[in-house]
C-alpha cells in the first residue's frame, strides 16, 4: 500500500471516529452504547449545516417517513415479513357481548403484539356502549322509584370483558419485557459488530483474507435480532457509514469492491422492479406490506453501490414508493368522504330519534311501536360505518342523549302506568270480594244479571301489574264458576223434560220402522206425513242424543224412495211442516232468518256449480269417459238438482209469507222484540 493511499484512508477512518454518518455521531471507545450513539447524534445535528443531499431527503420526507417508521417497529417483530393480515372489524355496530367474544379470540388466537389496534378499537366501543347500557339501566331504577345512590349493577359480560382484557394486558407486558431485554442483547452485539467493521480497515493482513471476514460481518449483521426502535435509525446509519468506509478501503482491491458494487445494484434492481409492481397489487394493505419488507431489505441486507448508480437507483426506487403512497393517500381520501357520508346518515338517525323522543305516545301499544322503531334506529346507527375521528365522540354523545331522551319520556308514560294499574287491581279486588259474597247466593235472577254485571265490568278496567295478574284473575275466575255452576246444575234439572222427550221420540221411531205400506200412494203419504207431524211436537230431547232425529229422518227418506217420491220432493214434503210450523207462530224475524238462511244457501250452489264448470273447461280436450271428468259432471247434476230444491222452498216460504200478510197484521210487542 503506498504512502499516500495509506494516508488517505487514516484521514477517513479518524473522520469516522467523529461522524458516523449525515446523521450520528459515534465517539471512538472500545465499546459504543446506544444511549452514547443517540446523545452524541443530536450534538452533531445541532451544528452540522445541511448539505443540498439534506434538502433532497428533507422534500421526500413525508413520503419516506410512514415507511421507516414502520421499519422502525418492524425491527421488534421479526416474523413481520411472514405474518398474516389481522382484519380490521367494524367493531362499531357489534354487542358488547360479540365485542367480548371478538376480543377473546384475538387474544387467545394471535400474537400478543399484533392486535393492539384491534384491542384498543374493541375496548373504546364496549366502554362507550357499556355505559350507554348501564345509563339505561339506572334510569329504569330511579323511574321505578329507586334512589340513584342506591343504584348496583353486576353484569356478568362486563366481568368477562374484564378477565379477557386483563389476560391481553399481562401477555402485553411479558412480551414486551421479554422484548426488551432481547432488544438491548441484540443492540450491544449489533455496536459490537460495528467495531468489527471499524476495525477491519486497520488490520494488516490479506485483502481477501479481510474482504472475507466483512462478509462474515454482513452475515452476523443481518441476523443479529431486532433493536430498541429509538436507536433503530442510529444505529443503522452508523453500520452504513463504516460499510462505505470499508468500501473506500476496498478501493485499494478494485475488482473485489466492483464486484459487490455490481451484486448490490443487481440486487436493488430487482427490489425496484418488485416495488414497481406493487403498483397494481390490488390488495393496498397486503402492498404498502410488501413495500415495508422491500425496503427493510434495501437497509439491511444490500449494501452500497458505485457512485455513479446511487442516485439513479435510489430514484428508481423511492418513486416506485412515493406511487404507492399516493395510493395510500386517495384511498384515506375516499375513506373521508366515506365517512362523512356515515357521519349525515348518523345525523339523520339521531333526528328522528329525537322526533320520536318529543312526541312519545300516551298509549301502550303505540309506544311499543315506537320502542321497536328506536330499536331499529339504534341498530342501523352501529351499522353506519364509522364517521371522522375528530366528531366520533361529539356523534356518539349526540346518539346517547336522544336516546336517553326517549327513555326517560318513556319510563315516566309507565311509571304513570304503573299508578294507573295499582288504581285498577284496588277496583277489580272490589270485584273480586263481591264476587265471593255473591257465589253461594241462591236469589237466581237478581245475582245472576250482578254476575254478569261485574264480569263485564272486570274486563273494562284494564290492566294490573303483571305480578298480581294471574293470581287475581284465578281466584275471581273461581267465584264465578262456583257460582254458574251452580246455576247450570239447577238448569240440569230442566233437562228431564228433555229426556221424557227422548223416550217418546224412541217409542215413535219404534212404531215408525214396523211401518208398512199400505200400497195406495195417497195413504202411505199420509201416513208418513203424520209421522213427522207427531216427531216435531215431541220437542228437544238432551243434546248428545240428537242422532236420533237423524235416525228418523233416515228411516222416512227410506219410505220416500219406496213411495217413488224424489228427493227433491221428500224436502218439500218435510219442508211443508217447518213452514207451518212458522205460520203459527207468525215470527217476522224467525221468517226473516230462514229467508235469509235459503238465500245463502243458493248462493253458495250456484258458486260450486260455477267453479265446477270452470274446471270442467281445463278438460276440454279428455274423453267423456275420464273418471275425472264424469265425477265433476255428477257434481254438477247434483248441485243443479239441491239447487231446485232450495229455490222450491224459497218459493213455499214466499207464498206463506203472502198469506200471512193478507191477514189483518197486529203489533210485535216489546217482550217479543
Amino acid at each position: 500500500m503506498s504512502e499516500e493511499k495509506q494516508q488517505e484512508l487514516e484521514q477517513k477512518t479518524a473522520a469516522s471516529e467523529i461522524i458516523a454518518s449525515e446523521d450520528s455521531v459515534v465517539p471512538e471507545k472500545e465499546t459504543i452504547s446506544a444511549e452514547t450513539v443517540v446523545n452524541e447524534t443530536s450534538k452533531n445535528i445541532a451544528v452540522k449545516p445541511k448539505n443540498l443531499k439534506d434538502q433532497e431527503k428533507e422534500k421526500e420526507a413525508d413520503v419516506l417517513e410512514e415507511i421507516n417508521e414502520s421499519n422502525a417497529e418492524d425491527a421488534e417483530d421479526n416474523d413481520n415479513e411472514n405474518r398474516h393480515v389481522i382484519p380490521l372489524l367494524d367493531y362499531h355496530q357489534m354487542s358488547i357481548e360479540n365485542l367480548t367474544g371478538e376480543l377473546q379470540k384475538l387474544v387467545k388466537n394471535e400474537k400478543v403484539q399484533a392486535i393492539k389496534k384491534h384491542v384498543d378499537g374493541i375496548k373504546s366501543e364496549f366502554d362507550l356502549k357499556f355505559q350507554e347500557f348501564i345509563d339505561t339501566k339506572k334510569e329504569e331504577f330511579i323511574a321505578n322509584g329507586g334512589n340513584e345512590i342506591d343504584f348496583r349493577y353486576n353484569s356478568v359480560t362486563k366481568r368477562q370483558f374484564n378477565e379477557v382484557y386483563n389476560e391481553y394486558r399481562e401477555k402485553r407486558n411479558q412480551y414486551y419485557k421479554n422484548l426488551e431485554k432481547g432488544l438491548h442483547e441484540n443492540l450491544k452485539n449489533r455496536l459490537e459488530i460495528i467495531e468489527e467493521l471499524k476495525g477491519l480497515v486497520n488490520v494488516e493482513e490479506d485483502i481477501n483474507t479481510t474482504y472475507k471476514n466483512f462478509k462474515d460481518v454482513q452475515d452476523r449483521w443481518r441476523n443479529a435480532g431486532p433493536i430498541p426502535r429509538a436507536n433503530y435509525n442510529n444505529v443503522w446509519k452508523t453500520y452504513h457509514h463504516h460499510i462505505e468506509i470499508f468500501y473506500d478501503f476496498l478501493h485499494l482491491n478494485r475488482e473485489l469492491r466492483d464486484l459487490d458494487f455490481k451484486h448490490n445494484l443487481e440486487e436493488k434492481q430487482k427490489l425496484v422492479v418488485r416495488a414497481e409492481a406493487l403498483a397494481n397489487e390490488p390488495d393496498l394493505t397486503s402492498a404498502f406490506r410488501q413495500l415495508q419488507v422491500l425496503h427493510k431489505i434495501w437497509k439491511e441486507e444490500i449494501g452500497p453501490v458505485g457512485k455513479e448508480h446511487r442516485d439513479q437507483i435510489w430514484e428508481l426506487f423511492s418513486n416506485a414508493t412515493k406511487v404507492l403512497h399516493q395510493r395510500r393517500q386517495d384511498y384515506y381520501k375516499e375513506q373521508d368522504k366515506l365517512y362523512e357520508q356515515n357521519l349525515e346518515h348518523k345525523k339523520e338517525i339521531i333526528a328522528k330519534i329525537e322526533v320520536i323522543a318529543n312526541e312519545v305516545s300516551d298509549n301502550h301499544k303505540t309506544l311499543q311501536q315506537q320502542i321497536k322503531q328506536i330499536e331499529e334506529f339504534r341498530n342501523d346507527f352501529f351499522k353506519a360505518g364509522k364517521v371522522p375521528q375528530k366528531v366520533n365522540e361529539k356523534t356518539w354523545a349526540e346518539f346517547k342523549d336522544a336516546l336517553r331522551k326517549f327513555n326517560r319520556n318513556k319510563n315516566a308514560y309507565y311509571k304513570n302506568l304503573k299508578k294507573e294499574q295499582q288504581v285498577n287491581l284496588d277496583k277489580k279486588r272490589g270485584l273480586l270480594e263481591l264476587a265471593v259474597s255473591l257465589k253461594d247466593s241462591e236469589d237466581w235472577d237478581s245475582t245472576t244479571q250482578e254476575m254478569k254485571r261485574i264480569q263485564s265490568e272486570w274486563k273494562r278496567i284494564g290492566h294490573v301489574p303483571r305480578k298480581y295478574s294471574d293470581k287475581i284473575w284465578k281466584e275471581f275466575k273461581t267465584a264465578c264458576n262456583h257460582y254458574f255452576d251452580r246455576l247450570h246444575a239447577l238448569k240440569n234439572k230442566a233437562q228431564v223434560a228433555e229426556t221424557e222427550n227422548l223416550v217418546k221420540k224412541e217409542a215413535c221411531l219404534e212404531r215408525l220402522r214396523g211401518f208398512e205400506l199400505s200400497g195406495k200412494k195417497t195413504d202411505d203419504i199420509k201416513a208418513t206425513k203424520a209421522f213427522i207431524s207427531e216427531w216435531k211436537t215431541l220437542g228437544r230431547v238432551p243434546f248428545n242424543k240428537k242422532s236420533i232425529n237423524q235416525k228418523f229422518n233416515k228411516i222416512i227418506d227410506g219410505i220416500f224412495k219406496k213411495l217413488d217420491i224424489s228427493t227433491q220432493e221428500s224436502e218439500l214434503l218435510k219442508y211443508g211442516d217447518k213452514i207451518q210450523e212458522l205460520a203459527k207462530e207468525d215470527n217476522v224475524r224467525a221468517i226473516s232468518n230462514e229467508r235469509s238462511f235459503i238465500r245463502k244457501k243458493i248462493d253458495e250452489i250456484k258458486n260450486d256449480i260455477l267453479q265446477l264448470e270452470n274446471n270442467l273447461q281445463f278438460f276440454s280436450n279428455a274423453s267423456e269417459d275420464n273418471p275425472m271428468v264424469k265425477d265433476v259432471v255428477n257434481r254438477v247434476e247434483g248441485h243443479k238438482k239441491s239447487l231446485e230444491t232450495w229455490k222450491a222452498k224459497l218459493k213455499k216460504l214466499n207464498i206463506m209469507e203472502n198469506n200471512l200478510n193478507k191477514e189483518p197484521e197486529e203489533p210485535i210487542s216489546n217482550e217479543e222484540e
